[in-house]
């Protein structure tokens, strides 16, 4: 079996993390899907420019799982930290319904994929652990 791969990043600003409204009504990481001849990296910084339109610093490898995005269709997803290389306003592209910005404790509550919880939970942990 063959999956599409989806690249995600884990983005905070402050002790908030950013992410973006779907026309599925859920809440999802900036990112997307590899073109012919990119890098993860080059993937990921394109997608984060395109959805958000600032600069990013691709960091460590936070998970990898399989998520069924609509019954008998399935995504590998691959999530990466990430850190802000510019202070360009944020803005909304037309892929995405809503962007807003969620404390650790509220995305607890939101509708998303468990694994986006859990990547954004480990860039919070890496992130807290390099500035003790």
């Amino acid at each position: 079996m063959r999956f599409p791969v989806s690249v995600k990043g884990v983005l905070f600003d402050r002790d908030r993390v950013l992410l973006l409204g779907n026309e599925r009504a859920e809440w999802e990481l900036p990112g997307g899907r590899l073109e012919a001849g990119e890098t993860i990296a080059q993937c990921l910084a394109r997608e984060v420019e395109e959805e958000l339109g600032i600069g990013v610093e691709v960091g460590p490898l936070l998970d990898c799982w399989i998520y069924e995005v609509l019954p008998g269709r399935s995504v590998l997803i691959v999530t990466h930290g990430l850190r802000r290389l510019d202070s360009l306003p944020l803005r909304l592209s037309a892929e995405h319904k809503a962007l807003d910005s969620f404390t650790l404790a509220a995305i607890e509550g939101l509708p998303m994929p468990e694994g986006y919880r859990c990547s954004i939970r480990r860039w919070a942990a890496m992130r807290e652990a390099a500035t003790a």
